[in-house]
């Protein structure tokens, strides 16, 4: 790849700035696209016995979501967390929840939904969401080995782009560039060629010709 001249580099510099800033809404924005595509008619007939109250719950729980009020959202949340970890609505109000405590800078509160989603959710993409969502936070407390051990496991096909996306962040955090650059390409040819994530990605494996 050719020298990149100055004007590059600082469009480059100014990216790493914004991605270090954004990336938790772009990871957040996945639990959007996931709770349109299952679906409200195929949660209200989940099967479990108890699945007509905790829908009921959860609904009330995303009208505390307008609320913005963080410990009503958080107390609705540890309710279905707590009486019905086995149905969907657990752990997407549990994401939901995390999502808003990421905002606010509540940390460890988040950290503890989304473990909790990682140890009960039983849909996959729920599980890779959160998966992905703390090895982003671990990436930002420096915990690099937390964040690879979050990274490694097994998850959807769909999800391979983001996680060889994240796991480059960490290698490069790490100043392993090689290794970094070998999972951003993972990533971009993992990820549809008319998304612009994909630039995004390819402006991180330009950001590693920089810092060399």
């Amino acid at each position: 790849m050719a020298v990149l001249d100055l004007q590059e580099q600082e469009q480059i510099e100014a990216f790493k700035a914004w991605w270090k800033e954004n990336r938790y809404q772009l990871i957040g924005a996945l639990l959007i696209v996931i709770i349109a595509v299952g679906g409200w008619r195929g949660w209200l007939y989940y099967q479990n016995k108890q699945s007509v109250e905790a829908s009921t719950l959860y609904i009330e729980f995303t009208q505390q979501i307008e609320s913005n009020d963080a410990m009503r959202i958080n107390d609705a949340a540890a309710v279905l967390t707590n009486k019905y970890a086995s149905s969907a609505y657990a752990s997407r109000a549990a994401l939901m929840a995390a999502q808003m405590n990421e905002h606010l800078k509540d940390i460890t509160q988040a950290r503890a939904q989304l473990q909790w989603v990682i140890d009960h959710a039983g849909e996959p993409g729920l599980n890779a969401v959160a998966r992905l969502r703390l090895a982003s936070i671990l990436l930002d407390e420096k915990n690099h080995a937390g964040a690879l051990l979050l990274l490694e496991a097994e998850h959807p096909a769909s999800f391979d782009g983001l996680f060889a996306d994240i796991k480059g962040d960490v290698l490069s955090a790490q100043d392993k560039n090689e290794e970094a650059k070998m999972a951003y390409q993972t990533a971009i040819s993992k990820t549809d060629a008319r998304s612009m994530y994909r630039n995004l990605i390819q402006l991180k494996l330009d950001a590693l010709v920089v810092s060399k």
